[in-house]
């Protein structure tokens, strides 16, 4: 047990003023009201009510100081828990006001008592904090939304449904999957999801449309066709319009984002394109066809 004089940092010639002004400035960084939580606080804070219950009363000082008693009052050991060294408040004038010297806090105009009363109401009621965590997902994730699984750092794990149409910098609160509460009349905080949106290797997402370039055949262009489109919720069979340009574009109805009350569509593009690898019948062909004398796709931008 440590000498009380050597816990409050004062020699024995130390006053009564000195000793009552030495704990309260002590007592002030470790208060468990003001520290809900810390352990180590704690144990500082009943190391230094002890110190003080031994040398701020006449008496116990006086007992001490003639080797008496020990530093823990001898006799009269105790269990050393901050609820041991405070008297019931129904039968005090105040929570903090016992034998011990918590006294010096019972004032009515003393701030430092209120501001530990006021510390002990917020602690009662403080809130758990809130964690954070980043998810990506990847676009038809975010665009049909599903159900997800996180794995935290501790090895839990968080269950979460995507609304569809999710963005990238959206978060998802998740009550009550945060830190607990201090105390057990306190709320616990919430898990926080930041979300970010993978891309697409052909679908691009605009407001709720989806948009997409469909390559087609100089045959599909020419004739017509029916091809298979893709679309986010699956393939569905798409009519190609006999004379069909590049750039020509075709609009699926609800196609897009399937939000709730403003579903999207989907825009297609069809673009031409010719076989990588050179088509020598095409080339034939194509050499011996000769468009019609009034034909040029070039005229509206001669100069």
């Amino acid at each position: 047990m440590k000498n009380p004089y050597d816990v409050l940092g004062l020699t024995p010639k130390a006053s009564e003023d000195e000793i009552r002004k030495t704990f309260r400035r002590l007592a002030k960084t470790c208060h468990p009201d003001l520290h809900p939580g810390d352990t180590k606080a704690e144990g500082r804070f009943k190391e230094l009510s002890l110190a003080n219950e031994i040398i701020s009363d006449p008496e116990k000082r006086k007992r001490f100081d003639a080797g008496e008693i020990d530093a823990s009052g001898a006799e009269r050991a105790r269990q050393q828990y901050y609820k041991d060294y405070a008297e019931d408040p129904r039968q005090s004038g105040h929570p903090y006001e016992n034998a011990s010297g918590f006294s010096d806090f019972a004032g009515a105009d003393d701030i430092f008592a209120d501001m530990f009363g006021r510390g002990a109401r917020q602690s009662h009621r403080a809130r758990g904090t809130d964690l954070k965590y980043k998810l990506k997902i990847d676009f038809l994730e975010a665009v049909n939304g599903g159900k997800k699984r996180i794995s935290l750092p501790d090895g839990g794990s968080l269950d979460l449904t995507i609304p569809p149409g999710i963005e990238t910098g959206k978060v998802l609160r998740l009550r009550g999957k945060g830190t607990p509460a201090p105390s057990a009349h306190g709320e616990e905080g919430d898990a926080l999801v930041e979300i970010s949106v993978g891309s697409h290797r052909y679908f691009v997402r605009h407001g709720n449309d989806i948009h997409v370039t469909m390559p087609i055949t100089i045959s599909d262009a020419v004739a017509g066709a029916r091809i298979k489109a893709p679309t986010p919720s699956g393939n569905v069979m798409l009519r190609v319009p006999i004379g069909t340009n590049s750039g020509t574009v075709v609009r699926l109805k609800g196609k897009g984002v399937p939000i709730k009350d403003n579903p999207g569509d989907e825009l297609i593009s069809f673009q031409i394109m010719l076989p990588k690898v050179a088509d020598p019948e095409l080339e034939a062909f194509l050499a011996g066809w000769k468009p019609p004398h009034d034909y040029d796709p070039r005229k509206e931008m001669s100069l």
